[in-house]
Formats: C-alpha cells, structure tokens, sequence
C-alpha cells in the first residue's frame, strides 16, 4: 500500500481528491512538483494534493516536453508520491501508446490516483478525433472505476489562434462538444487549457464539470482564477521555471564573489 491509498482521515485517496474538486473550499489548488524534494516542500506548507506537471518533470530530467520515456515519467511519479503523504494526480501527456489497461496499471503502481490525458495526437501534433479521444477515456474509466480522478485535458485553445473573437467563439464551441463527450466518457474535471478567462464560467456551466486552469506568468491569480469560474487550479511547469530562476540568480551571484575574490 502507498502512502496515499488513503487520505489521513482514512477516506481512498482518489475519492479524497475527488472531493476536493467540489469544494467547500474553492478554487482547489495544486502545485506541480516536478521531483521528490519539491513534492514534500509543497505538501509541508499545508496544499491539499499535488499536480506533477509532465514539462516540470522532463526539464528535471533532461528531456524537452513530451520526449520524456514513458518508464522515466512513471519512475519520477513514484518517487514524488513516495515523498509525501497526500494525494497525487500525474500529467501523463497522451498515454505513451499504451493500453487502458497498460496506463492505470502503470498509474496504480506509482500510487497516483489522478491523471490527465490530453487530446492532442503526440505522432501528428494535431487533435485526436473527440470520438476516439472519448472512447479512450471511457476504457481507462472502465478499468480504474472510481479509483482514478481523469482530468481530461481540451487542446483547442492551444492548437487555434485566439485574437479574433469569431475564433473564440468557434475554440469554445468545440471545447463545450468535447467536454461533454468526455464528461460522458467518466472524466471527472476538463482542462481547456490556455482558454481566455472570461470564458471560463461559460465553459464549466456548458460542459457540467469542476474546471481546470492554468496560471500563466502574466495572467489572472490562482484567486482570480477560481473567481472566474476554475474549480482547480495548476500551474504547469511554471512553478519550476521560477525556482530554476531562483536557482540562476543564485549561481551568477557566486560566479560574481568567485569574480571579486580573484580579481
């Protein structure tokens, strides 16, 4: 047994996590631990569960977003959810090819018990068929039952331009189709990531699911954000690009002492 098959209070993790999507304290906030020391910082100040961000976890591991293994990615979940005692949910990109089966059994063993999968087609880059995306999402539900929390993650603000209000509204008309046919395939929230935040109360009422967004460096707050309309609130590879920002102010200042002292 992992340390989150259940929450302290005894509930199953997943159904803990679950809950925590609807309240009573809202936006739910997640923090995206991109390794093992970063998960028990993040669970030692008090968050409830934890988010790991796939780009977080490849740049840790030397890899660009999206190329990293599949047993790389799934080691790297383990270790962050050995770390702490609080549910995990894994960004586990497109699946990696494999089975329903194959994916909750590898998610099972790392002991996470929330995922996303996305509905961009990693060989073509372009948007899966939400038919196919949908039925996907219905096999992984069918073999995890409730013991999984499937974030299904909307890929059509990401793949379409958003300057024009036409294009806006024919983003968010797709974004609704797919969301309730995802909805319908058991996911339990959707992320439409990168949608305009004033369309995301529209969003989550037209779809019937707690909502994910994303905080971006010059965008709306995590507060904002759920004032908006998000039920759940990550952060994507943000919160490790600011703490590798921290980490580069602290080496140019030794480079400027190692400077000083030899000059």
């Amino acid at each position: 047994m992992t340390a989150t098959d259940r929450a302290l209070d005894g509930t199953p993790a997943a159904a803990a996590l679950r809950a925590l999507h609807h309240g009573p304290r809202l936006p739910l906030v997640l923090p995206g631990p991109w390794d093992a020391a970063s998960a028990r910082v993040f669970a030692d100040a008090g968050f409830p569960a934890l988010a790991t961000p796939s780009a977080g976890i490849a740049a840790s591991l030397g890899y660009e977003d999206g190329r990293t293994p599949a047993d790389e990615m799934f080691a790297a979940v383990a270790r962050i959810v050995r770390s702490v005692d609080i549910p995990v949910s894994a960004d586990v990109e497109a699946g990696y090819g494999l089975s329903a089966k194959e994916l909750v059994g590898r998610l099972a063993d790392t002991g996470a018990v929330g995922c996303n999968l996305e509905d961009t087609d990693p060989a073509t880059g372009a948007l899966r068929d939400p038919r196919e995306q949908a039925d996907w999402l219905a096999q992984v539900r069918a073999e995890a039952g409730d013991a999984l929390v499937i974030n299904a993650r909307i890929d059509t603000f990401l793949h379409a331009g958003r300057d024009a209000d036409a294009q806006k509204a024919q983003d968010a008309e797709e974004t609704v189709r797919r969301g309730r046919m995802y909805a319908a395939a058991g996911a339990d929230c959707v992320y439409p990531i990168l949608a305009p935040p004033p369309l995301l109360a529209d969003l989550a009422a037209s779809i019937g699911l707690p909502l994910n967004a994303v905080v971006t460096p010059d965008g709306p707050t995590p507060r904002e954000l759920g004032a908006l309309g998000a039920a759940r609130i990550t952060f994507g590879p943000g919160l490790q690009h600011r703490a590798m920002a921290a980490v580069t102010g602290m080496a140019e200042r030794l480079r400027e002492e190692l400077g000083a002292g030899t000059g």
